[in-house]
């Protein structure tokens, strides 16, 4: 504490931390700019390493379309998201998945996982997905997934 009037410094007002850890968040894991006072270097390195561990997180829960992209994965993957908060790994493998696909880089293999994905499942990209009751047919790269009675079948997997 300051020893004007009694009132806190102002680095240690209650929602000065706050304030500061938000913004350093946001450089970690959403591109936002480096706050003052922290070296770049080591938030750099921090935010590559939280890059690296939700690349991670996002290949357990989409391993076609990481195995897919082979060693182009990890440089794919943080391009992508680099920018972005994350929504859960579920829910940024499925968004990477669909960007892959309009811009024609989904790999074959990632086409497959997608049609099963969005066969089995609702996604409008911002709520969590949702699972169909109704039968339902996901065309993607390809690749045909039918959903019926819970069950999920690739048809037809994606031209190689």
């Amino acid at each position: 504490m300051s020893h004007d009037r009694g009132r806190p410094a102002a680095s240690h007002r209650p929602g000065a931390l706050a304030a500061r850890q938000a913004e350093l968040v946001a450089t970690l894991v959403a591109g936002g700019p480096l706050p003052p006072g922290f070296a770049p270097g080591p938030v750099d390195a921090a935010r590559r390493a939280l890059l690296r561990k939700r690349a991670g997180d996002v290949a357990r829960h989409w391993p076609l379309l990481a195995a897919g992209l082979g060693a182009a994965w990890p440089a794919t993957f943080a391009g992508w998201a680099a920018g972005r908060p994350t929504n859960g790994s579920l829910r940024d493998g499925w968004d990477l998945a669909r960007e892959l696909r309009e811009r024609g880089q989904l790999p074959p293999l990632g086409a497959e996982e997608l049609a099963a994905r969005e066969a089995a499942s609702r996604y409008d990209g911002a709520g969590a997905p949702r699972r169909r009751r109704l039968p339902a047919v996901a065309r993607t790269g390809g690749a045909v997934a039918v959903q019926l009675a819970g069950r999920v079948r690739l048809l037809r997997p994606a031209r190689r």
